[in-house]
């Protein structure tokens, strides 16, 4: 059973795994294992302190001490290795640790710029190599994303925008399991990407979706409005529906909150989402925000909303 103590001390377990994201530390133990003196010293991290948090992290199964002093990965160490979630674990880390720490229950409105003097994405904007952080981050998981856009019926030939499709990791999976489709990728210029991975059968187009999309037959939203507050998501949701022609349909990836006390990561993810500015929504607060531009919701499962144009 969780303790209090287990959910306390969580700040601590997200400020180490931050640091061994940061010191590439799995990756340095991608051969077997070493002594805490050779990781130091290829990181220039203090010896004693590094074993702590190594010690601590193996104690939840993060790393593993084989011996006083020398360790090796774990499946979970592993994970360190991918680009997502070495990407999300520097984040966690670092920008969004501080950013959770400005969390107020008096706050009607976020509270990142108390600590950062501007909001998140004037703040990401003007640090490319936490754009590219935030990039990597995003770019994971969409394997299983593309199986469940592959698994709706689609027509010879549609082209799909992927609004704020950052690097077009999700696009380029979509359209390995559906080659009949085309895609635009649509996100600001200064994204992190390679152009030459998308194929021919993919564009990148550069702008930003408060002020006008790529037209398409459908629109993907993987991750997006849950960064916005539901006057800046219906902006971007009526921006989309000023340039979809009648027939276009919305595919939304992302949490439904419902009611209920069983663990749910999305209500923690939530939290995070406050302070940035953003939120999870209920399947009623959804119906509500695609109706207020003129979306109207033709199914909601946890993780993928279907809308069509009225």
């Amino acid at each position: 059973m969780t303790s209090l103590w287990d959910l306390l001390r969580g700040a601590m377990v997200t400020k180490a795994l931050g640091a061994a994201a940061d010191l590439e530390l799995a990756d340095r133990l991608a051969d077997g294992p070493r002594p805490v003196a050779e990781l130091a010293l290829a990181t220039g991290a203090d010896a004693d302190t590094l074993h702590r948090i190594l010690r601590a992290l193996a104690s939840e199964g993060v790393f593993a001490e084989d011996e006083p002093g020398v360790f090796r990965n774990t499946e979970l160490s592993e994970g360190l290795r991918e680009d997502d979630w070495r990407a999300f674990a520097h984040l966690f880390g670092s920008v969004f640790y501080d950013a959770v720490g400005t969390l107020d229950p008096r706050a009607r409105r976020e509270t990142f710029s108390r600590r950062f003097g501007t909001d998140y994405w004037s703040w990401l904007e003007a640090k490319p190599a936490e754009r590219a952080a935030f990039d990597a981050a995003m770019a994971g998981g969409k394997d299983r994303t593309a199986d469940r856009l592959a698994a709706l019926d689609w027509r010879e030939e549609e082209v799909v925008v992927d609004v704020g499709g950052g690097n077009g990791a999700l696009l380029r999976a979509l359209l390995q399991r559906r080659p009949e489709l085309r895609g635009v990728v649509f996100d600001l210029p200064e994204t992190v990407r390679d152009d030459a991975a998308l194929g021919d059968r993919i564009e990148f187009v550069p702008g930003s979706f408060f002020d006008s999309v790529s037209a398409g037959d459908a629109y993907v939203l993987s991750g997006v409005l849950h960064d916005w507050n539901d006057e800046r998501a219906g902006e971007i949701l009526r921006t989309i529906r000023q340039a979809a022609p009648a027939h276009a349909r919305l595919l939304i990836l992302e949490s439904v909150l419902e009611h209920g006390n069983e663990p749910n990561g999305a209500k923690w993810l939530d939290l995070l989402m406050l302070v940035l500015g953003g939120r999870e929504r209920t399947e009623p607060e959804w119906r509500a925000l695609l109706a207020g531009a003129a979306f109207d919701a033709t199914q909601i499962d946890d993780g993928l909303i279907q809308a069509a144009c009225r």
